[in-house]
């Protein structure tokens, strides 16, 4: 399904695991067109369909950009650049590298992922590096008439994380530095996963948006907010700052993060209705939030004031030693 959801702007499902407004793939029009993530790529084929059916041939794209390398973002880069050989790749500088040689990457996708790796997600073909341009922290991509998408250096969520602000329409295309607020749940969570979250620059994130006074913030997962993008910043600042605050004292006190973190927050942000559910936990599910929180807190025990990492189960610390 295809939606224009501002002036030049398409927002399109890539229906990630068969399930519609999971995944958003948005194509700002123009003279230069360029879209912004692929979603995975077990979905491209779909994505591809989509921009076929909307007349965008082999030459007409001049540009795709990845908020970040995640899979569920960016898996589906090499079969879109493969599609359309002119248009140039653009992604933050820590994660370029990745999309030329995604090994590493998808090994370490796998650690997280598991199963899911294949039977949802899928994996990531190259990209060769001559397609590759790198956005540096305001950063431009030049869309042609006037139009430019200005680049925001935005980690928290991953090292490697953008947001995309358009010039033209004012959306702010925030990847996952604001979370997930998938449309049949209706209510924003969180997405802390390893290995890069890190609570105190993914808090510096949503300031930086605030600062760039969008007109409204697009999410990949899923569509444009429908409440003012103060309003849904504060509101992740806020989610950010609970949950993180409720996982500290489960790891203080040596008690399941995961377990803990449901027990708080599951009545709240966790939908009534057993599919809605069965969608916001298999992509942004209490464990895999609970692993990026472990990981934090683990990085930062070794900074004046943080004692170690309290017993876990049979006398070991949390991180299993």
């Amino acid at each position: 399904m295809t939606v224009r959801i501002a002036p030049g702007v398409l927002e399109i499902d890539t229906l990630l695991g068969g399930w519609d407004q999971m995944t958003a793939s948005y194509l700002i029009e123009g003279d230069r067109p360029v879209l912004i993530e692929t979603g995975s790529q077990s979905s491209a084929g779909v994505l591809l369909g989509a921009l076929a059916k909307l007349g965008v041939g082999p030459d007409d794209l001049a540009g795709v950009a990845v908020s970040h390398i995640h899979l569920d973002h960016a898996g589906g880069v090499g079969d879109v650049a493969r599609t359309f050989p002119r248009a140039t790749v653009y992604v933050h500088p820590k994660g370029a590298r990745h999309l030329v040689d995604p090994a590493r990457l998808l090994s370490s996708a796998s650690l997280v992922y598991g199963p899911l790796l294949d039977s949802l997600y899928g994996r990531l073909d190259p990209t060769p590096a001559e397609r590759i341009v790198v956005l540096e922290d305001g950063d431009e991509i030049d869309l042609g008439g006037g139009r430019s998408l200005r680049a925001i250096d935005s980690p928290g969520h991953a090292k490697h994380h953008l947001g995309l602000l358009d010039s033209s329409s004012g959306l702010l295309f925030a990847g996952d530095a604001a979370g997930v607020r998938l449309p049949d749940s209706g209510v924003l969570r969180p997405a802390t996963p390893p290995p890069d979250f890190d609570l105190d620059l993914a808090m510096a994130s949503l300031r930086r948006f605030a600062d760039s006074a969008p007109s409204g913030i697009a999410l990949a997962h899923y569509g444009v907010a429908p409440f003012s993008p103060g309003e849904l910043l504060a509101e992740a600042a806020e989610g950010l700052q609970a949950w993180a605050g409720e996982a500290e004292r489960a790891w203080r006190r040596g008690e399941d993060i995961a377990a803990a973190l449901e027990a708080r927050f599951a009545a709240a942000t966790a939908p009534s209705d057993a599919s809605a559910r069965e969608k916001l936990e298999t992509l942004n599910g209490f464990h895999s939030n609970a692993a990026g929180f472990l990981r934090w807190l683990e990085q930062r025990r070794a900074l004046p004031g943080m004692p170690l990492s309290p017993p876990g189960p049979g006398g070991r610390t949390a991180d299993g030693r």
